[in-house]
């Protein structure tokens, strides 16, 4: 049974998950474990990063218990993970010097406006493709430096490390040995440069940032190091990095431009292949690294391996970084999967998340109720970190279920606007979406989707797309699949849902949404 399974390893936002694939991409065995959330203050969300690792290590254990594996059944590890959640640590002990700020965190908002009347967004947008918010990371560590007492002078020292939580988990599996993070997860920080490729010594600069805290820079598919042979029994490769997003993208195989996915999460993520070189929205969308696969048979093992294990001072890739660029436009949703999590454990109008399916389906709509679940501001195409959550159209006939149903349109409304701007951002308009996260499974709630769209939504067989990505990732590194032709041979849809509401009725419904998210927008900065 040698090297017939490959390890991912799925570090979400509100659990962590381990899922041993197979040849033909089929799940074998999973282990998921949730771990605590921490809202310290308004608009704070945090994690004990600590505690992420235990969880990891312990799912990837209970996976391959499940599966009755070994690690000499495992040909790789595949790594994604929640993106932006920002984290500092002592490079000696390995010890978090402070909680990780979540990419939900909203406290360097005020700093960010600043920033912006000061007139960086424009400057910072050109070279990240990234709007000035406090969504991503450099914000955030920049507020770690400047507020965890001793920080900034260790960093100037060199002795603290930054990393994304994909940094964060490769530190871990190579006892420190190992810092390094992949172009996907490099370019949700704000101190990269897109187009060169590279961390950005302007962009370090205009956010006070040391060189000497970041990880080295290496493609996202290729083995970087193996993890410590006690983690599970036997050393194993990491040879696949991705953030969660880009992950799904490539487990959705959307290789050719104008393919795009969206992943129902605890945020909602639609992302579209855009091809060899970034796309500048004109309509507030996000361009980012999907992900780098080496360039050649030369540049794959070899530099790659050279460029996870340099040292602090001479840590990141040039310009002609030694790995093909796949570029994608993306759009985010703050509140999806969590807006359902709102109304089990908030409100404690259903029992598991997985009622609000029959509870919703029980009306035929929702009664001209809307549900804006603006609770950490609006992302795009919008950009409102002012913005709160908002009910509204509420009468004496309003019920459980209006409000069950006006959730789940808020899912597919908030993600229908992302479409729109991404049509017309694209010269190829999206003639299908693949979806998948959990929220995917929720029958009434894709159907209310390709409605909106006025697409076909596809639900692929395997669900877990972001894992199998980073399986695939991985994957093709070792030789696990040929190449990504007999990887996306493997990909199959399990339903399509049609639309089935007019043009008039679509418009009518999104022209009626707009007005609720107006009514959001700016609450907060007026108390």
């Amino acid at each position: 049974m040698k090297n017939e399974y490959i390890l991912a390893l799925d570090q979400g936002t509100t659990s962590s998950r381990a899922i041993l694939f197979d040849r033909e991409g089929v799940v074998r065995a999973t282990g998921q474990r949730e771990f605590r959330q921490y809202y310290p203050q308004p608009g704070w969300v945090e994690h004990d990063a600590d505690e992420i690792w235990r969880s990891q290590l312990a799912v990837a254990r209970e996976a391959m218990r499940n599966a009755g594996a070994s690690a000499a059944d495992i040909a790789a590890i595949g790594i994604t993970n929640q993106r932006e959640t920002t984290l500092i640590w002592n490079r000696k002990t390995g010890k978090p010097l402070a909680p990780a700020i979540v990419w939900q965190d909203r406290r360097t908002a005020p700093w960010c406006d600043e920033m912006r009347a000061a007139g960086h967004a424009d400057w910072l947008q050109q070279r990240t493709g990234l709007v000035l918010d406090a969504y991503f990371s450099g914000t955030k560590l920049a507020w770690l430096l400047d507020h965890v007492p001793g920080a900034r002078a260790a960093a100037e020292r060199g002795e603290v490390a930054f990393g994304t939580i994909d940094s964060w988990l490769v530190w871990q599996l190579t006892g420190g040995q190992v810092h390094s993070t992949d172009p996907s997860n490099a370019s949700r920080t704000l101190l990269f440069d897109i187009h060169k490729q590279d961390w950005s010594d302007e962009l370090l600069e205009r956010l006070n940032i040391p060189r000497s805290l970041l990880p080295s820079l290496a493609p996202s598919s290729g083995v970087i190091a193996h993890s410590l042979p006690e983690c599970f029994g036997g050393p194993i490769p990491i040879a696949g990095v991705a953030g969660d997003q880009q992950a799904a993208t490539f487990g959705q195989a959307c290789f050719t431009p104008g393919m795009a996915k969206n992943t129902y999460g605890t945020g909602c993520f639609m992302l579209m292949n855009v091809g060899e070189q970034p796309a500048r929205s004109k309509h507030q969308l996000l361009s980012t690294v999907g992900w780098g696969l080496p360039g050649s048979a030369s540049a794959s093992a070899s530099a790659t391996m050279a460029t996870a294990m340099a040292s602090p001072a001479a840590k990141s890739a040039s310009a002609s970084a030694p790995w093909q660029t796949t570029y994608m436009l993306e759009g985010g949703v703050f509140m999806a999967g969590a807006a359902v999590q709102w109304l089990r454990d908030g409100l404690g109008i259903i029992p598991k998340s997985a009622d609000v399916e029959a509870l919703a389906a029980s009306v035929p709509d929702t009664d001209d109720v809307f549900l804006v679940p603006a609770f950490a501001g609006l992302g795009a195409p919008h950009w409102d970190p002012y913005a709160r959550g908002l009910m509204i159209g509420l009468t004496r006939g309003t019920t459980r279920a209006h409000v069950a149903r006006a959730t789940l349109e808020s899912i597919a409304l908030q993600s229908t606007e992302l479409l729109q701007a991404m049509n017309a951002d694209s010269p190829s308009p999206l003639s299908e979406l693949r979806v998948d996260g959990g929220a995917a499974r929720n029958d009434l709630l894709m159907q209310i989707q390709a409605d909106l769209l006025g697409v076909p939504v596809v639900r692929p067989r395997v669900a877990e797309s972001t894992a199998l990505g980073a399986a695939g990732l991985a994957g093709l590194a070792v030789g696990f699949w040929r190449d990504q032709q007999d990887y996306a041979d493997k990909w199959q849809a399990e339903r399509r849902f049609e639309p089935t509401w007019s043009d008039d009725q679509r418009q009518a419904r999104l022209a009626r949404w707009r007005q609720a998210v107006e009514l959001s927008k700016g609450w907060a900065k007026h108390p």
